[in-house]
């Protein structure tokens, strides 16, 4: 019993250090750029898994879920850095991050498509709800406005839309991997994968000047540790601890997320952006309770969360 208290501890540890994401992400690529942040976030996250998770022969993997699971991994964790690093404005990327939170509602509704997912009415509000939130958030201050939310979107069309492609992305991966994956979890690898492919863009493609300093490099290694240990936490904490307080808990880092960004990047954030965050959380929730009482993998690898 309390050895299962514990891994609820450190599961829950892993939502705090996942919360922290947005905020340090944005501070890194102030320093060190979108790409180049991002490359060297994921170069440190993935030596700090091999330190924690530690490695696996690949041959211990679904071939699948090795394809899959790469590409799908890979592809979201480029949409949640960039769209952050992208962003012109603290406020921009915070909202960006906001709308790489409806990956939720969007995994349980796949979920139900591609899995058959039992769910009961309470599916169609939740996903209502949570698409509305996101909405009232992109309005600005004056709460849902369709012109304002038009507005800024267009300032960042390229930040807005990776965030969004993330978001079906990651309800795609733990779709998919719910099927294939076989109680493996490649986590290390595709960090190795995703520090990879952001390196060649860097080389290949092209990003800005890395300046490094004090600053800099303490945020990076607070933003690897957070992503790397969170994965690695959240493991201990799916495997042996409280499943359903874990999962509960995760619905409402959105409000962790925007609260953590708001004060690392010295951002205030307006009463309509919270009333959408809340939203946001409200749905995802019940998007839970829609499929809560019933037995699928997918589900609980929703949970997975950055």
């Amino acid at each position: 019993m309390e050895n299962k208290r514990s891994a609820t501890l450190i599961g829950l540890i892993a939502v705090l250090l996942w919360s922290s994401i947005v905020g340090l992400i944005r501070s890194v690529s102030e320093s060190l750029g979108a790409t180049g942040g991002a490359a060297m976030m994921y170069s440190v996250a993935a030596l700090f898994l091999l330190l924690s998770v530690g490695w696996r022969r690949l041959a211990e993997f679904p071939k699948q879920y090795l394809i899959w699971g790469s590409l799908l991994f890979v592809s979201y964790e480029l949409c949640l850095s960039l769209s952050i690093g992208y962003a012109n404005t603290n406020r921009q990327a915070i909202e960006v991050g906001m709308v790489n939170y409806l990956w939720p509602a969007l995994t349980m509704v796949a979920a139900i498509i591609f899995n058959q997912q039992k769910a009961n009415f309470l599916i169609i509000p939740g996903f209502v709800i949570a698409i509305g939130g996101i909405c009232w958030v992109l309005g600005g201050d004056q709460g849902f406005d369709l012109q304002g939310m038009w507005h800024n979107i267009q300032d960042n069309p390229l930040s807005y839309g990776l965030a969004f492609s993330g978001a079906l992305i990651w309800a795609a991966y733990c779709t998919v991997t719910a099927r294939i994956a076989k109680g493996k979890n490649g986590v290390t690898l595709f960090f190795m994968l995703t520090a990879v492919v952001l390196w060649c863009k860097y080389f290949f493609v092209g990003g800005s000047p890395m300046h490094f300093d004090l600053h800099a490099i303490i945020y990076l290694l607070l933003a690897a540790a957070a992503m790397g240990f969170g994965y690695a936490a959240w493991n201990v904490g799916i495997l042996h601890g409280n499943v359903t307080i874990l999962a509960g808990a995760s619905y409402f880092i959105p409000v962790f997320s925007a609260a953590l960004a708001a004060l690392v990047l010295r951002t205030p954030l307006t009463m309509s952006f919270w009333q959408g965050a809340a939203m946001v959380c409200l749905g995802s929730i019940l998007c839970w309770f829609a499929t809560r009482n019933t037995k699928s993998k997918s589900v609980k690898q929703a949970t997975v969360a950055e």
